[in-house]
């Protein structure tokens, strides 16, 4: 049975913690009294989280930090560790999302969603892994999301990035069983109601919204504190991220080319906006609080469960009509 940890006054990092699941975690932390570094591009907005939690009792700190910047990212971490002298919980959050078709994307645009979310997770763990070998323990949580088992069609470059750290971060695990007390944990929401989506690079030439069902954040904040409290490999967050996941498994290529259909028949429909990068290259200041206003807020609704049960029936239901085509 795993050790379980008091989060009162342990020290917990905390990347892209300027809105969406990274402001939802920060105010569900600091609930524990814990002591916070808060890291994200937007001072503004960092200092806003900040001063919330520091209402709920914690003891934060914040640091502007750029995660496709090693240096930045090294600094962070020296930061945390010099502050109350030791880094118990490091959670790589930061993340982007471009969407439109690969070759129309500007190929700078992929690489900067590359970068964001797969090589800052990479630089977080570079960073804060020797101060978890010194201290014989540690927990770095990596909020991967659905992408990082289920192809985003329309969505490459965040595809690749997803990917990347699930297969990173199973290699870190392997790399890790001599130290028993160093937990890699990996979570895996479904579609969150989050800014993010709003943040986004955008190339479809279409507005975008999440696909539902569409979950509230702090569920995945309070699954966050589940597994600081009790570590665990890999968690899956909302009803539908499990059936998604064993649909892939069962029906790749199928579920692909569904997930693509419903993506082009959405796109057909959804109203025209211009091209944007969204906060791709430079932090925005708009729609910087835990919801995107795209869901319902407060705690999770029973009645998604139904939802995520629909999605498995028209899933299942399209696998097998193609099937029976053959």
């Amino acid at each position: 049975m795993m050790k379980e940890i008091r989060l009162t006054g342990k020290t917990i990092v905390i990347t892209g913690a300027s809105s969406g699941a990274g402001y939802a975690a920060a105010i569900e932390f600091a609930q524990y009294h814990t002591n916070l570094v808060l890291a994200a591009r937007n001072e503004a907005a960092l200092e806003e989280v900040a001063a919330e939690c520091r209402e709920l009792g914690a003891d934060v700190l914040t640091v502007v930090t750029d995660v496709t910047d090693a240096k930045a990212v090294i600094n962070l971490a020296n930061t945390a560790n010099d502050w109350h002298n030791k880094i118990d919980i490091w959670i790589n959050n930061a993340g982007v999302l471009a969407a439109g078709d690969f070759d129309v994307t500007p190929i700078e645009v992929h690489e900067q969603v590359i970068k964001i979310n797969l090589l800052g997770y990479m630089n977080g763990a570079h960073a804060v892994l020797p101060f978890f070998k010194t201290q014989k323990h540690g927990i770095l949580i990596n909020n991967i999301s659905i992408g990082g088992f289920l192809p985003v069609p329309y969505g490459a470059g965040y595809s690749a990035s997803k990917f990347g750290i699930t297969g990173f971060s199973a290699a870190l695990k392997g790399e890790l069983t001599n130290w028993p007390e160093i937990y890699i944990c990996d979570m895996f929401p479904a579609f969150l109601d989050t800014p993010g989506i709003s943040h986004s690079g955008n190339y479809t030439g279409k507005q975008l919204k999440p696909a539902p069902p569409v979950y509230d954040p702090k569920r995945l904040a309070q699954a966050m504190v589940k597994v600081a409290n009790n570590p665990r490999s890999g968690t899956f967050v909302g009803s539908a991220s499990l059936i998604l996941k064993l649909t892939y498994a069962l029906f790749p290529g199928l579920t692909t080319r569904l997930t693509g259909a419903v993506m082009r028949k959405y796109l057909k429909m959804a109203s025209p906006i211009a091209p944007t990068s969204g906060n791709l290259f430079n932090t925005v200041n708009y729609g910087m609080s835990p919801y995107g206003g795209f869901g319902l807020a407060g705690k999770p609704r029973a009645h998604r469960k139904y939802i995520a049960a629909a999605l498995a029936v028209g899933l299942v239901t399209g696998v097998w009509l193609t099937l029976l085509k053959r």
